[in-house]
This record gives C-alpha cells, structure tokens and sequence, in this order.
C-alpha cells in the first residue's frame, strides 16, 4: 500500500499536466497508466495549439490562455518538446467563405487577438504552391505547434522532480468508496494507492473508470487517420487549414463545401502541417467507429485528393505512412472538468476531442 494526496488515471498530456501543476503545488501526486506515457491519443495525434478554429469569446480564450502558459512551460520543463510558433492560415476558396471569415476575424480583433484577412495575392505569395484558384486567406500569428509525446514524457519528468510517483503499466482495477461513498483508495493490479482525490483523466477510457464507481460519463471513440509525407522541400511554412471546414461551425449550418458525397462521408477536410523534422503530416478525417485504430485506403485516398487540390505539387510527394488515434468525443464538443458532487474526491478532466493538446495546461 502507499499513501497520496491524489491518484491521477491516465498518462497523456491531460495527466501529465494534471500531475506537473499539482505537484509544482506540493501535492503528493501518483499517476497512473496501464501502458507508456502518451501511448493513448497523445501518440497519435498532430500537436496544435491553436486559437484559429475557436469560437470567439471563451472559446478562444482559453485557448489563447493555453498559449501563454506554453511559453512558460518551455522554461520550466528540461525536456525538449519541439515548441515552435509558426502560426496558422486558413485557405479560402469561395467569395461565401470570404464574408464569414471576414466577420469572423473582425470579432477576434475586437477581442484583441493578432487575426488578419488575406487576398489572393497575399495568399499566394506567403504560400506559393498552393492552387492558384485559392482566393484569400486568414493569418492567425499566435498558434503554435508541439510534439504531444515529448511533451507529456517532459511533464511527467518533472512530476517526479516534484515528487510525484509514476506507475506506468499498471491497470487499474477498481476504486474503493468509504461508508459514506467517498473516494477512499484505487486498486491496482500492482498495489493499492490509499488517497481521498482521484482525477479520471483517462480520455476515450474514462467511462470505464467511471463505471467503477457508478456513474456514466458520456465519452465516445471519434476515429481521426494521418497521413505522414517524406522528407521534402517546403511545401507549407505552417499550419493550414481549409476554412470551408469550419463554416459548420462559423458560418451557414447548411453550408456544403464543392466535396464529392465520399469525402463529405468520410468526415475529410485538408489540415496540413509541417514538422521539425522537415516532412509534414496531412489530415483529418472524423469517425465513429468504437475503438478501431486501423487506417482504411479509402481514408487515405481521400486525404491524398484533398491535399493534391490546395497544393498540387504534392501529387509528387511520396506518404511513408498513415496512422489512426482516437479522439474523446463528448455531443456538445466540450471538455468534461469538474467535480462529482455524488462521489466526494472524484474528479474528471477528460472529452477534450480534437483539443486536448491545445488545452492541457
């Protein structure tokens, strides 16, 4: 047996900067993982910390409050984890996109956020391969990128700097309640953690944890695939992203991008980023289909076609792989944190969906 201040379930980025903040505190901290740090969603992911595809207002704060504590995080964790603030664009193809992006960054200027439209000839001098038919762009300085595995390895680092003890490949088995229904100890097929917090931070698995103290949490699995390019030229400085994408969430609910029906099916929009290791990676696709990491050709074709529109140079390009990560999908697309008030020091910090690295500190 061993006794702490809190038990963290899950080791990816959510756990990991749970752990670090709290035992920077002096919490006496124990994290625990059934596989490697960052094996789960943090391993198979893209790393952005982005303000660009937020809604304005909260959204965009948090977000933009994440980004700062980024900065700090490069000086306190000894770890290298590829920080680098390149910024993002989106890539506008319509005149109908043009007028949502416009009002879009009015109201994120207003709010005092470095946005700017681009026209065509902007656009394309900034990113010269792309189609010549791209019409404008918006420029989003602050986003930034990172390598979410290095970043949680980092931040565990220095959790157990603090004092934190790190029980990776250890399952957890059960919660034990007191009389009163309150958290008294987590089991583990390793040992017993005897403690009066538990923060359930285990993303796609944390319905399974909260199963074992009765409740239900409503997470599901959304499938996204990758595609990873060869080492090439420059094709992109940064991160872009079709705008056309986002007018669901921007603009028209009704709005319909020029997609053949398979690639609107499949959930394909064109996400590219470049990284440090000068290839890029290309996504995203959106499925639900439980836990299933296995790429499918039809996915990948689809992102290959959507690529080879916004940049037909890629066409030459060789892709040395793709791979599939589950995001934790929550119907609202809002992160669950909070407090369970029917089980007294059980907590859950988990559904971040898509933005679990963006938001994690």
């Amino acid at each position: 047996m061993a006794n702490c201040d809190t038990v963290i379930i899950g080791g990816g980025v959510i756990g990991t900067n749970v752990a670090y903040y709290l035992s920077k505190k002096g919490v006496k901290v124990a994290l625990v993982e059934k596989e490697d740090i960052a094996s789960g969603t943090s391993s198979r992911c893209d790393g952005n910390v982005l303000i660009a595809d937020k809604q304005p207002g909260f959204d965009t704060k948090m977000s933009f409050t994440s980004q700062l504590l980024f900065k700090e995080l490069v000086s306190e964790i000894s770890y290298n984890f590829d920080y680098t603030q390149r910024g993002s664009i989106y890539i506008i193809e319509s005149e109908e996109e043009f007028k949502v992006a416009e009002e879009y960054v009015k109201k994120q200027v207003e709010d005092g956020y470095s946005m700017r439209m681009m026209n065509k000839s902007e656009i394309h001098e900034d990113e010269p391969y792309l189609a010549e038919d791209i019409i404008g762009g918006v420029e989003i300085s602050c986003d930034l990128s990172l390598n979410p595995m290095a970043l949680a390895f980092g931040l565990s680092l220095e959790s157990k700097k603090n004092g934190s003890k790190i029980f990776d490949y250890t399952s957890v088995k059960g919660i034990r309640l007191d009389k009163k229904g309150a958290v008294e100890a987590v089991e583990t097929d390793q040992e017993v953690l005897i403690t009066k917090c538990v923060v359930n931070c285990a993303g796609i698995w944390a319905p399974e944890i909260g199963n074992m103290v009765g409740i239900d949490i409503p997470i599901k699995p959304r499938q996204g695939q990758l595609l990873v390019a060869e080492k090439a030229f420059p094709v992109g400085k940064r991160k872009i992203v079709e705008f056309g994408y986002m007018m669901a969430k921007f603009g028209d609910k009704n709005y319909r991008r020029n997609v053949s029906p398979e690639l609107e099916d499949l959930g394909i929009a064109f996400v590219f980023e470049p990284t440090q290791a000068n290839n890029f990676l290309i996504g995203s696709s959106r499925a639900f289909i439980g836990f299933n990491t296995h790429v499918s050709i039809e996915v990948i074709r689809g992102l290959a076609e959507r690529a080879i529109r916004f940049f037909p140079i890629m066409k030459d390009i060789h892709v040395i792989r793709a791979y599939a990560g589950l995001r934790p999908y929550v119907d609202d697309h809002m992160p669950i944190i909070s407090k369970v008030d029917e089980i007294p020091g059980f907590y859950i910090a988990s559904g971040h969906e898509g933005d679990g690295i963006g938001l994690s500190p």
